[in-house]
């Protein structure tokens, strides 16, 4: 385990993750605002857990949490972090099987996420991004401290069609602000 929360492991994924993974990501409403296309296939997401478990999340690039229900242990997700080569920047995303939507778990888990790379890791600043129709990720976003700092009009091929962006950023000394409330 990485990180925990009261409910939840952040972990590595392991090779026994593929199916939820394949699961949730094959969802089309799961995958509507995400990168990839669903269906996700078991032999896809058994190649997309053996990458995200050979990374390190202290290096410079992408680390995916696997986020994990401590009560039944089921796989609810995944937090990837971007990590900036200069390892004083990220770029954070999440996604969450839709059994698990609605229950505070992507707040607590991105939480869990800030709490280290602006707390215990010291960055400077997280960012995220989020497609402007996605208004449950851009209320977790303001919910969990970003500031919304702007809006790319039809910045985004993706999926047949341009898609606006909105831009997020949080800093260090807000986090301390919202982290010691």
């Amino acid at each position: 385990m990485l990180l925990e929360t009261s409910r939840l492991c952040l972990r590595r994924f392991q090779p026994a993750d593929a199916a939820s993974l394949a699961a949730y990501r094959s969802d089309p409403e799961v995958a509507r605002y995400q990168s990839w296309t669903a269906p996700v296939s078991l032999a896809a997401a058994a190649s997309l857990v053996r990458q995200f478990a050979a990374r390190d999340p202290a290096d410079p690039g992408w680390f995916q949490y696997a986020v994990e229900v401590k009560a039944g242990g089921h796989l609810a997700g995944d937090v990837g972090v971007d990590l900036h080569e200069n390892l004083m920047q990220a770029c954070v995303g999440f996604t969450l099987a839709a059994a698990y939507q609605g229950q505070g778990y992507a707040t607590e888990a991105v939480r869990a996420v800030l709490r280290d790379l602006l707390g215990r890791r010291g960055l400077h600043r997280v960012s995220a991004e989020c497609d402007a129709r996605n208004s449950s990720s851009a209320r977790l976003l303001e919910r969990v401290g970003f500031q919304r700092e702007g809006l790319r009009a039809r910045y985004t091929w993706i999926k047949g069609e341009w898609t606006d962006d909105l831009l997020y950023g949080l800093l260090a000394d807000r986090w301390a602000e919202l982290d010691g409330r």
